[in-house]
């Protein structure tokens, strides 16, 4: 398709039925830019390596506990003297010290929101993923080393999300929410609640949050095998959400799903098959969920992120016009 392709529909949300449970879609990847052992760790490249940083920017936020969690904190220039709106960022593996991601929270700041950037991983985002480095025309014995490379970075991915999950992540999220609402409570108020974006890994964290979960589930435990044991269920926990080319997201992820939400999608991504794109975007309508799927052609999985594409003007537009979209979402919420 020559251009992205909108879907949306805006109604209010009624109480849904459970969705089927389905395993997560482990198909390996064919994401432009990801090499085959890259791919069947069920990560693209663009998730898990920075792109360069643009020439002449840098990050204007702090680093500092929040909720006993580290967290990249953003402000507006004029803020507290100015309303604020609190948005909760969650990022790719690229994590907390990307100055990428901090750019990306910086850019939100900027149009009027106070945004926290939590340490999802613990202090431990993907190995390697700080920097971006790429070699044209490597020799022969280079490209040896490098396939000899991505073996082992593959391996490394493997145990990363193994020790790296929704479940380990949601504990963390939920006490800096915690913190952040104690601190800035007048942005929580100004807003009506706190706003989220997620990309790529962050953006199955913010699927999660936009739901009414069972107690167990939304704090990041497994599902109650016992359906008729009184299970209590809590949230949503954000007011809206906007969700950049997520992944490792399952049918069961929308399930309760309340909060409206916009989708930037990439066509042909294989890490947020079509068939779990159709699927939530069927599961959100006919629950009467507030909903917006874009699908963006000729980019990379992960493009929307902040880092640069000296090769392709075409991508580094997109990736404004993917931010424009996210941030027209939450500004109408």
């Amino acid at each position: 398709m020559a251009d992205s392709e909108v879907s949306s529909n805006a109604t209010k949300a009624p109480e849904s039925d459970a969705a089927e449970d389905v395993p997560k879609d482990t198909s390996p990847s064919l994401v432009p830019g990801d090499t085959p052992a890259q791919a069947g760790a069920s990560l693209g490249e663009h998730c898990v390596t920075d792109r360069p940083t643009p020439s002449g920017l840098g990050s204007s936020g702090e680093i500092t506990p929040l909720g006993g969690i580290d967290t990249y904190i953003s402000k507006p220039t004029d803020y507290p003297h100015a309303p604020s709106k609190l948005l909760l960022l969650l990022t790719a593996a690229t994590g907390l010290h990307s100055v990428n991601n901090q750019i990306q929270a910086d850019s939100y700041a900027k149009e009027g929101f106070l945004v926290v950037m939590p340490d999802m991983f613990a202090g431990d985002p993907l190995p390697g993923s700080a920097t971006y480095t790429e070699e044209k025309d490597p020799s022969i014995i280079e490209q040896v080393k490098m396939r000899a490379a991505e073996t082992a970075k593959s391996f490394l991915i493997d145990l990363w999300l193994a020790r790296n999950t929704p479940q380990k992540a949601l504990p963390i999220v939920h006490k800096v929410l915690a913190a952040a609402k104690d601190e800035y409570a007048d942005a929580v108020a100004n807003g009506g609640g706190v706003y989220s974006v997620g990309y790529c890994f962050g953006g199955s964290i913010t699927l999660l949050l936009a739901g009414e979960k069972p107690d167990t589930v939304a704090w990041g435990q497994q599902q109650p095998t016992d359906e008729e044991a009184g299970v209590s269920k809590k949230g949503p926990f954000i007011k809206a959400g906007a969700i950049a080319h997520p992944t490792s997201i399952t049918r069961e992820d929308f399930e309760g799903t309340k909060a409206p939400l916009a989708f930037i999608c990439v066509e042909n991504d294989q890490l947020f098959s079509e068939e779990i794109r159709e699927y939530g975007e069927k599961y959100l309508k006919e629950n009467n969920v507030e909903s917006e799927f874009r699908t963006y052609s000729g980019v990379p999985h992960g493009f929307a992120v902040t880092g640069d594409y000296p090769d392709d003007a075409s991508i580094q537009a997109r990736q404004t016009e993917a931010f424009d979209q996210m941030l027209a979402w939450l500004k109408s919420h």
